[in-house]
């Protein structure tokens, strides 16, 4: 089938799906999931042949050890995906819930309902475990969802999607509420971005270059972050001890996450005390130091950091480092150069922190706390789809609420206006 007319049948599909999905009882789609961890559990043979294939073609495309790493399905793994849906399923559902209930003059209540946004269009590179993180969240939150992983890893999506269908049959749900695409054509992303009629939201997962491209193809809005660039500033008087706890964490702790901190700034009153100590930590890690004049004449070793550093999300141990007259400074520098990702505070004093927390125009923004906080299981959202920079809509780690909407609903007992 020609790939313009596989996509718009698998959007009619999803779209009629997601009316069936969004009017189904929490019990129902908690029933999907459970008997898709089921099918998953007992599919392993079948998962590890799959992914079997995947590796030996990726073997002999060339494929890079990380990119290998991230396509393995290890039975730890698939241990993991069988974890997160019960623990999607054990997730408050926020479809239906009613807010902000107010009397009017007039006598009507008004207040707001959370609705599915849909049919949500998951794109994304290597991992098949997103396959089932993205479509649990998406079945939960009450939306149909279509999946577009890496051509690298089509069988094991395809087998993983047998198992997700197997799931929706059990609960009596349409299986075309999860449907995985499985042609590895390139112009089946082209389509996808480009169906408003069937497509309500995109979510790119995956790399810089990726995400480039589906922001600025899309036809459908698209909830994303581009890169992370995150940093730590260390203000005058902050907590030595603490401030270096944070500082370490937040670069060290793992270098390939978005929330990692790429830039740390360090008030010049602060600095010939704390320098030498952070430099000795990253030393002993193997980070590399990338440093303005300042921060050199303190750390002759550090390599002189361009312009470029200050935007640079290295994914590396390498970390650029500024040395700054005070908080405005550090704010002036986090707004210009920041990715609006993630952004936090070292310090002693609460007026300074609350300032911080207003200006800084990122989608979190911490107080002495490590950027690696900066994910939907650790603000609690139970798991999340993604992070978004936008400003719109959803902001910051996405969770099952990002993945829905709202609308008002207006309660009267006969109530004519006049």
């Amino acid at each position: 089938m020609e790939v313009d007319q596989y996509m718009a049948e698998l959007g009619r599909a999803a779209r009629a799906a997601s009316r069936r999905v969004a009017a189904s009882s929490t019990a129902a789609r908690n029933r999907a999931l459970l008997a898709t961890r089921d099918a998953l559990d007992g599919a392993r043979v079948r998962l590890a042949q799959a992914n079997e294939e995947d590796l030996a073609r990726g073997g002999s495309n060339g494929l890079s050890a990380a990119l290998m790493d991230r396509l393995e399905l290890t039975p730890a793994r698939i241990d993991a995906m069988l974890e997160g849906l019960g623990q999607v399923a054990a997730l408050p559902d926020p479809v239906g819930a009613i807010t902000d209930m107010n009397t009017m003059p007039s006598g009507i209540q008004v207040g707001r309902m959370r609705v599915p946004l849909g049919v949500i269009g998951i794109i994304y590179e290597s991992r098949p475990n997103v396959t089932v993180e993205a479509a649990s969240l998406c079945l939960k939150a009450g939306n149909a969802t279509i999946l577009r992983g890496g051509s690298e890893a089509l069988s094991s999506n395809c087998a993983i999607a047998a198992c997700l269908a197997e799931g929706l049959r059990a609960a009596a749900l349409p299986e075309t509420a999860v449907q995985v695409v499985n042609t590895a054509d390139r112009a089946a992303v082209g389509r996808l971005i480009t169906m408003p009629e069937y497509v309500d939201v995109i979510v790119p997962r995956g790399g810089k270059g990726l995400i480039e491209r589906i922001s600025a193809e899309s036809r459908v809005p698209v909830i994303k972050h581009l890169d992370g660039v995150c940093h730590v500033y260390i203000d005058e008087g902050a907590d030595a001890e603490m401030a270096i706890a944070i500082a370490i964490n937040a670069k060290t702790q793992r270098y390939g996450t978005c929330n990692t901190m790429e830039t740390l700034l360090v008030a010049e009153s602060e600095a010939t005390a704390l320098l030498p100590r952070l430099a000795q930590a990253y030393a002993g890690k193997g980070v590399e130091l990338r440093g303005c004049d300042l921060t050199r004449a303190i750390l002759p070793d550090a390599k002189v950091a361009t312009e470029q550093d200050w935007r640079e999300e290295y994914l590396a141990p390498i970390l650029a480092v500024r040395v700054v007259p005070g908080l405005d400074a550090a704010i002036d520098h986090i707004n210009t150069y920041s990715s609006l990702h993630t952004d936090s505070i070292v310090t002693r004093d609460h007026g300074r922190a609350m300032r911080f927390l207003r200006e800084v125009d990122s989608s979190s923004v911490m107080v002495n706390a490590s950027t690696r906080f900066a994910d939907g299981f650790e603000y609690g959202l139970g798991a999340e789809i993604g992070i978004s920079t936008d400003k719109l809509h959803a902001r910051g780690p996405v969770g099952l609420e990002g993945l829905t909407s709202q609308k008002y609903v207006v309660f009267g007992e006969g109530q004519v206006r006049t």
